[in-house]
């Protein structure tokens, strides 16, 4: 049986940005051919970037996306590669097809188009892109390749099964490797669940399997690629990194892969999103062609990690926290978020809004007179922290990070037009238990986030005395229930059966699917779970529905 060597191109594509993206297949194309390597692979939708969504409408980025496939084909010349795209659909059905094209003597040979097309969380390609019905193999240099696009690889490994098997398919026409480029968004458990479907399906069809992911941050979607070679056997035998560009060398002959260099993956839960966070806040703003990042810091634990985070992802030079402090402030909160800046090494900035709060209420007095203080004038403390925040972010060119977690953003615990506010929600997929384990794990070496930060209750301080505990459940339990009912899909009744206090479960389902309009407002979230808010959660904003 022939061999290949094969290099694995897991490399950080910008969506629509062809000139960058295929000058960086080519350059890897053009060192893979000095290092003598038969096959380079690329993973899914490389030289337009995955997902490009409703800028596929437009017949301009077709075109730029098919020249892109054709000059890329012109660098293949003494070698070959497995490029991804989009073309057009020359037969009936949708106008595009989601392909991977090989490509060899400077021309694309083969074009290989999707067949099951995840419509489902993030993920929406049948709006786009119609499914290829047939298979086929690709023969190159005597081995006999199956190529299956990410979801092709899926059939089994849903909540749901399809209703054809691709793999299977190219088994049945005698592939002797399966190559599976991808573009598989990170969640925490992702990991865990690859190992699964990647070393279940080596093991099903009795094939290798080598798994092309990329990396990148796409709105609010963090690929992390991790991508491997998987024998027959199923047994893992090269690893490339999470969260990093890498190009990996594999050796196939005689039917399998040999023993790879490998790096080993984070299994920590908190380790894995620390390292996620932070390069998606750092790759975000790349992206988007900032580098300073602005955040309100409180002393309080949400802002403290955020603005850990943005230090570690941006530098400490180009995080500028601001302390705004109130009559209603307490002392400890103003010297933690202090200390954390020095800490940090972070230049902050303190405004207090005392006066600025007055005006408002001087302002509204008429209006308010003879009503008492209640959450209008705790949300007026909230919304004059955002009129500054913007304002610097306005004058300065810096990025407002959002500080709030998912826990608030579910209740909706959180103040429209006013901490609500924000380019990027790097917490919102996070759960408060959550943030206290990042906290904790920022600190495993020193003391960053000042531990009275960690061990005191947590509170808006919007009013004398104020805690969390007065409006919400402890975050103990809370968490857990939220859990089970956003990403447990579990209802009213199925909550109370299984344990949980029936006043406490109507009161979290009412308040959660009571503030679907302010999470309609809110900045993207860095997804880190199965099911985040944003696109992968659609509900109805007018409705009338109890979640029994």
């Amino acid at each position: 049986m022939a061999g290949l060597k094969i290099a694995i191109a897991q490399l950080n594509f910008t969506i629509g940005d062809f000139e960058s993206n295929t000058a960086k297949i080519a350059n890897v194309i053009f060192q893979a051919k000095q290092d003598k390597v038969d096959l380079v692979v690329f993973s899914e939708l490389s030289v337009c970037g995955y997902m490009p969504e409703d800028l596929l409408d437009y017949s301009y980025f077709i075109e730029k996306c098919e020249h892109a496939l054709e000059a890329v084909a012109r660098a293949c010349e003494g070698i070959a590669a497995i490029v991804g795209g989009v073309i057009r659909n020359p037969n009936k059905g949708r106008n595009l097809q989601n392909v991977a094209c090989v490509m060899y003597n400077g021309r694309i040979q083969q074009t290989i188009a999707k067949t099951l097309l995840p419509t489902y969380d993030v993920f929406n390609e049948s709006r786009y892109f119609q499914p290829e019905s047939t298979s086929q193999i690709v023969e190159y240099k005597g081995v006999k390749i199956g190529i299956a696009i990410c979801e092709d690889l899926w059939d089994v490994y849903n909540d749901f099964e399809y209703l054809v098997s691709p793999g299977q398919a190219l088994k049945d026409l005698g592939a002797e490797l399966i190559i599976n480029p991808s573009a598989s968004p990170f969640n925490l458990g992702k990991q865990s669940l690859r190992n699964r479907v990647f070393g279940g399906q080596a093991s099903r069809f009795d094939l290798p399997v080598l798994y092309v992911n990329q990396v990148g941050t796409h709105t609010e979607l963090m690929f992390d690629g991790s991508s491997r070679a998987v024998n027959g056997n199923g047994e893992v035998v090269l690893q490339a990194p999470s969260f990093e560009e890498n190009v990996s060398y594999a050796s196939f002959e005689n039917g399998k892969f040999a023993l790879g260099n490998s790096v080993p993956l984070d299994t920590d839960d908190t380790a894995q999103l620390y390292k996620a966070l932070v390069f998606g806040i750092r790759d975000y703003f790349k992206k988007m062609g900032f580098n300073q990042a602005v955040l309100g810091s409180s002393g309080g634990i949400d802002s403290a990690v955020v603005q850990a985070l943005a230090t570690a992802a941006l530098g400490k030079e180009n995080v500028h926290p601001v302390l705004m402090p109130s009559m209603f402030s307490s002392d400890h909160s103003v010297t933690d978020a202090e200390l954390l800046s020095t800490n940090l090494g972070n230049d902050a900035i303190t405004i207090p809004i005392k006066n600025i709060y007055d005006t408002y209420l001087d302002a509204l007095q008429r209006v308010f007179q003879g009503k008492p203080f209640n959450l209008a004038e705790e949300n007026l403390q909230a919304r004059s922290r955002a009129v500054l925040l913007m304002a610097i972010s306005n004058k300065l060119g810096f990025i407002l990070l959002n500080t709030s977690n998912k826990s608030e953003l579910s209740v909706g615990y959180s103040t429209l037009y006013g901490d609500l506010c924000g380019a990027l929600s790097p917490l919102g997929d996070v759960y408060k238990n959550q943030v206290y384990a990042l906290a904790r794990y920022i600190n495993r070496n020193q003391e960053i986030i000042p531990n009275n930060t960690i061990i005191k209750a947590p509170s808006a301080e919007l009013r004398p005395g104020q805690k969390d505990a007065d409006s919400l459940p402890d975050y103990d339990v809370l968490d857990e229930l939220l859990k089970h009912y956003i990403e447990g899909r579990k209802g009213v009744d199925e909550l109370i059966t299984m344990g949980y206090d029936q006043t406490t479960v109507h009161k979290v389902v009412a308040l959660v699917n009571g503030s679907e309009y302010k999470r309609y407002q809110a900045p993207p979230i860095l997804r880190v779970s199965a099911k985040a808010f944003g696109k992968g959660r659609i509900m109805p904003l007018v409705a009338n529905y109890s979640s029994k």
